[in-house]
């Protein structure tokens, strides 16, 4: 009888446990990818709630919100985060999880381009025979560097664009000749064990971060949990693991 009692106060405190786990839904920017990935699944293992990760670029994530679709937790940059702020969708008491710059990648075998200096990088993507960046935040700010430089119209032709960092690089990977690629670190980062070479980052003149706050959704559904990532995204245990992959 004693034996029986005691194994239903154990199925009963497994099944406590089950029910008060929860599954947050989460939408973020790419560039970020590595270190949250790291940092969910940490979370996960101390909590025993269930992190769902979907990367979206800035332009995506603003469509989405303004369409409606709700999330437990955003990850956005700043300026994003306060129009989600005005709008209503965003609870205050958002961290910072840190910021990404931008750098240099070539393919294993193409010819590495000087970029110590932004005159460096202006030789580099005129004599480029391709040049290629995204859509996004990373790629917006280039764009209007090019345009700053008064060369924008020039390299347009030459210009290869994509969604994602991610499909620039993956591209950049497949290239030919005197191609030369430009996005978040972290996303070349992620293709160097298949053998892309980042170059380096930005010289410090023209650098670009993008940084990105974690904040709860207002009409997400699991509130405590969702408060509870945010906190540790950007607390003692969370941090570290986006400084890690590279994300300051």
């Amino acid at each position: 009888m004693i034996k029986m009692m005691a194994t239903l106060a154990g199925l009963g405190l497994v099944l406590g446990m089950a029910a008060q786990a929860a599954e947050i839904t989460v939408i973020s920017g790419g560039a970020i990818e590595p270190g949250l990935k790291a940092a969910a699944a940490a979370f996960e293992k101390q909590s025993g709630h269930k992190v769902n990760i979907t990367f979206n670029t800035t332009p995506q994530m603003t469509k989405r919100v303004a369409a409606g679709d709700t999330f437990d937790v955003i990850i956005a940059p700043p300026a994003a985060v306060k129009q989600f702020a005005a709008a209503g969708r965003v609870d205050t008491g958002g961290v910072d999880v840190g910021r990404v710059g931008s750098g240099v990648a070539v393919r294993p075998g193409a010819p590495v381009p000087a970029i110590a200096t932004a005159d460096d990088i202006k030789k580099t993507v005129l004599e480029a025979e391709s040049i290629v960046f995204n859509t996004a935040s990373t790629g917006i700010y280039f764009e209007n560097l090019l345009k700053k430089w008064g060369i924008y119209e020039q390299v347009q032709g030459k210009a290869a664009r994509y969604t994602t960092g991610a499909e620039v690089m993956k591209h950049a990977l497949k290239g030919k000749g005197r191609e030369v690629a430009f996005g978040p670190i972290t996303e070349i980062l992620l293709e160097k064990e298949h053998g892309l070479i980042l170059v380096g980052p930005l010289p410090a003149e023209i650098q670009n971060y993008t940084s990105y706050i974690a904040v709860a959704m207002s009409a997400g559904t699991q509130k405590e949990a969702a408060q509870a990532l945010v906190k540790f995204l950007g607390g003692p245990a969370g941090k570290p693991l986006f400084v890690a992959a590279g994300i300051e």
